[in-house]
């Protein structure tokens, strides 16, 4: 059972983090609350420390062979450095809890790509585990689309999702009744404000994020009928998860698939990605399922709109509340960083430090929180490992080449570490990826596609 323990952490990983949300929300609303939800909640780091233990008792070494594998020790290293220096050294206001949120945020990734880089899988538990992903994208597209369009908002607003929100992560949203503000799109119409997919993570760019690396996974999959139909359902989820950076990261995941596999067809299908998005995000005030405000939500829409006078409503603009917003976040993280490169400490920035009511430093992107948690040098090597992985996977997986440059793209104006599913999952396969530089019988790994298997994995 040891043995199989970390490739069953795996597969858990795959469907159980896609169900997390959803799952501490319904826990929630019956009753399990507080402390216990928190032990709960932390199923999956623990299932990480366990698996992770595991593998490197039987291996009995530390992988760093490679130079992403030097890389994350040192980001490791600095990250916990920046967790024991006191706070008022670095101008920093995080609480002891605020330190410890943000020292599994930032290093979950570390630790699943150590996983990978250890474990040995099999060329059939390997197969498996992609089957897996790509049957819980379509599960999750599936079940966002019968949502949207089959259950009212008001059922959530009823549901156990706000108060977990509210509660339990301390995430206070004020203008859809306690859900995040981000369920609707805001078409500038009080009377026809448009529902986005959230499905079971409860986040239409959670859900978006998925969507976009398994849609990468199934573009270099044979072309059979499943695959196109898994391929679709996939597809639709996106476009209707709104959530336009994730265009943008899949087409440029598609690019980088054209250079791997030096095709001419992943070009074109960005080409097509970008015009079909465009093309849907202009309609889709008029064909998205349409929901209604209540007077409390009009009332905080309004006051809203009063205190940011000049957001425009055009989802096709620079100067969109949301582009607006997220353009605003990037630029004055990155300056706060440069203004202050010894970093704040862990816990300044992002959810975490909303969540624990300290001084937002910066929000959003994934380099800036990086930089404020740990200063400009910590933001460096967190860049610099992540690139090394690129480089590492480019001839080794085609598709995981270009899904993980595709959630470095979304890192630029989102917080990718805290979506667990891509936390867990892209950096642990990265790392199996890495585990051997050569495929079955010493033959190189194909760049299409195909990850190595240890050669004494191989029948």
């Amino acid at each position: 059972m040891i043995d199989r323990l970390p490739t069953l952490a795996l597969a858990l990983f795959v469907v159980g983090l896609a169900l997390h949300n959803i799952a501490m929300a319904a826990l929630w609303d019956a009753g399990l609350r507080g402390g216990a939800l928190d032990v709960v909640a932390a199923w999956k780091e623990a299932l990480l420390a366990l698996a992770l233990v595991a593998v490197l008792w039987r291996s009995r070494r530390v992988p760093l062979a490679r130079v992403a594998d030097r890389l994350a020790l040192a980001y490791a290293a600095i990250v916990v450095l920046y967790a024991v220096l006191p706070q008022d050294w670095l101008g920093g206001e995080a609480t002891n809890r605020g330190v410890l949120l943000a020292l599994r945020h930032d290093l979950v990734p570390v630790a699943a790509y150590g996983l990978g880089r250890l474990l040995a899988l099999t060329r059939r538990d390997e197969g498996r585990l992609l089957l897996l992903a790509i049957a819980t994208a379509a599960g999750v597209a599936v079940v966002g689309l019968v949502d949207v369009y089959l259950v009212p908002l008001q059922w959530w607003r009823d549901s156990g999702v706000p108060g977990w929100y509210r509660e339990q992560l301390g995430l206070d949203y004020e203008g859809l009744s306690g859900l995040p503000e981000n369920w609707v799109y805001n078409t500038g119409d009080e009377t026809n404000p448009i529902r986005r997919l959230v499905s079971t993570l409860l986040s239409p760019l959670a859900t978006a994020y998925l969507l976009v690396v398994v849609l990468l996974l199934l573009a270099t999959r044979p072309r059979r009928a499943w695959v196109w139909v898994a391929a679709g359902a996939a597809y639709a989820g996106l476009l209707f998860t709104h959530t336009r950076a994730a265009f943008i990261a899949l087409a440029a995941g598609l690019l980088v698939l054209a250079l791997v596999q030096r095709r001419w067809w992943p070009v074109a299908a960005a080409a097509a990605t970008i015009a079909v998005s465009l093309a849907f995000v202009s309609v889709y005030a008029e064909i998205g399922p349409s929901t209604s405000y209540t007077p409390a939500e009009l009332e905080e829409l309004r006051r809203n709109a009063a205190e940011n006078p000049g957001a425009g409503s055009d989802p096709l603009s620079a100067n969109e509340s949301s582009i607006a917003s997220h353009l605003r976040n990037l630029r004055d993280g990155l300056e706060t960083v440069l203004r202050h490169p010894q970093g704040h400490g862990l816990g300044n920035a992002g959810v975490v430090a909303k969540r624990t009511g300290a001084e937002i430093r910066a929000g959003e992107s994934t380099f800036a929180e990086i930089g404020v948690d740990t200063g400009l040098a910590g933001m460096i090597l967190f860049i610099a490992w992540n690139a090394a992985i690129l480089a590492a996977l480019w001839r080794r997986s085609g598709w995981l080449a270009a899904a993980f440059a595709a959630v470095l793209v979304l890192a630029l104006q989102t917080d990718v570490l805290g979506v667990h599913w891509l936390a867990f999952c892209v950096w642990a396969a990265v790392g199996v990826v890495l585990q051997r530089p050569f495929g079955i019988n010493g033959a190189a790994a194909d760049p299409n596609g195909a990850s190595p298997v240890s050669a004494r994995a191989a029948p």
